[in-house]
């Protein structure tokens, strides 16, 4: 949300994610109240977020880490919209032959992100 501080006020914030009060924003953003896990896909919309990665933000706040990584170990993790373009940049790359993940292509990938 600070993040869109110049680009949108929580008024508009509130409103692009259909919630009729602005104050939920900032009840939210201070951590008094939290993001329904029902409303992350508008309110990621709202904050033009990817909506898997404010699901997991959201997941942690409302149901604990525990809860949250339990949910996670069951259905998966979420895999973000630009996550989904890495992987079908490998697929198509790698003719979709299900490459393994090998030292030599770590490597390769930590050096694109200069680590």
């Amino acid at each position: 949300m600070l993040e869109l501080k110049p680009r949108k006020s929580q008024a508009e914030i509130a409103a692009d994610a259909g919630f009729t009060n602005p104050n939920v924003v900032s009840m939210i953003k201070s951590g008094a109240s939290k993001l329904p896990l029902d409303r992350v896909p508008s309110m990621a919309k709202a904050l033009e977020c990817d909506p898997a990665y404010l699901l997991r933000l959201a997941m942690e706040q409302t149901v604990g880490d525990t809860a949250a990584q339990a949910i996670l170990d069951i259905l998966g993790t979420p895999v973000s919209e630009n996550e989904t373009g890495w992987l079908v940049a490998i697929r198509d790359a790698s003719g979709n032959t299900d490459p393994r993940l090998t030292s030599r292509g770590q490597a390769a990938i930590k050096g694109i992100f200069g680590k």
